[in-house]
């Protein structure tokens, strides 16, 4: 199972890196569509962000300190910088899924979700579905600005 749950964080990070990559150019990535909060530059910042903490940080011990705030104000941030953190954090992801024993994952995740003890396999799902949602936001949000 381990092994399955690396390969769908990988192949979900690739396809967010595949969005940047389709669009038309830096200044749409950045664009805000009214009706939605979120630009996609917004959404990769905050995916990058959110995977580097929750698998990065608290499983793999990588040091990383979040600044989810920062991941929501932050502007301009070049496509090329997006994509480099996007690559940095499936790197981190496969160290630290090569750093767990598939028994690892029936144990208690570091932190509470919510208020909630969860099992690191609940994390893990919870996270993906998570990594999905925003995924497709950043799908729907790059054909909205580019109607591919």
């Amino acid at each position: 199972m381990k092994e399955t749950i690396e390969e769908l964080f990988e192949r979900d990070v690739l396809k967010v890196i595949d969005e940047l990559k389709l669009y038309a150019d830096e200044e749409s990535i950045w664009k805000l569509v009214p009706g939605i909060k979120n630009s996609g530059g917004t959404l990769c910042l905050h995916l990058a962000g959110n995977l580097h903490h929750f698998i990065g940080a608290l499983l793999g011990h990588t040091g990383y300190v979040r600044d989810r705030d920062n991941e929501f104000s932050s502007r301009n941030v070049s496509r090329h910088d997006m994509i480099a953190s996007l690559e940095s954090v499936r790197l981190v992801i496969h160290n630290t899924f090569c750093l767990l024993k598939e028994e690892d994952l029936q144990k208690t995740f570091p932190v509470d979700k919510h208020g909630q003890t969860v099992t690191t396999m609940y994390m893990m799902l919870h996270l993906l579905t998570h990594l999905n949602y925003h995924l497709g936001q950043l799908n729907y949000h790059r054909r909205m600005l580019t109607l591919k």
